[in-house]
């Protein structure tokens, strides 16, 4: 399966990772988020990323660690009582990079993010996940128009 979705599914875990190391909770230091993007390659090797998707995968997760505090910003806003620290990790990641991927990619329409991002929810999360980043992608998408 070479496709998009899947280059959004090994983003995620790379992203998911990056979080779980405690880099992604406050805002990445330059010097960690500089070392966790020149490892992609090894992240490529692991996940056996097909040469076709790496670009984007590595758009996605570089664009979301670098504007991790933007990106925390926009969730906060639009995730009534709740933190962000409080949030599982999948769930935080998966909404970075959807608001990453609605915000830096004009060319994909913001409903194909948001329902590849259910579809992600969906297999990774947990049984609220889904409506749960449905309810903020939409605000998010509603804010910009």
């Amino acid at each position: 399966m070479k496709s998009r979705h899947h280059a959004r599914e090994i983003a995620l875990q790379i992203l998911y990772q990056y979080d779980m190391e405690g880099q992604g909770r406050t805002g990445p230091a330059e010097a960690e988020t500089q070392k966790f993007i020149s490892d992609l390659t090894h992240h490529f090797e692991h996940f056996e990323v097909p040469q076709e998707l790496r670009e984007f995968v590595a758009q996605l997760v570089v664009g979301t660690v670098t504007e991790v505090s933007a990106l925390d910003a926009a969730i906060e806003k639009h995730a009534a009582n709740w933190k962000l620290n409080r949030m599982p990790i999948v769930d935080r990641s998966l909404l970075r990079m959807a608001i990453y991927e609605m915000t830096h990619f004009p060319d994909t329409a913001a409903s194909i993010v948001i329902d590849e991002a259910i579809e992600l929810a969906k297999q990774f999360g947990t049984e609220e996940t889904p409506g749960f980043v449905n309810g903020i992608l939409d605000a998010v998408m509603r804010n910009r128009i």
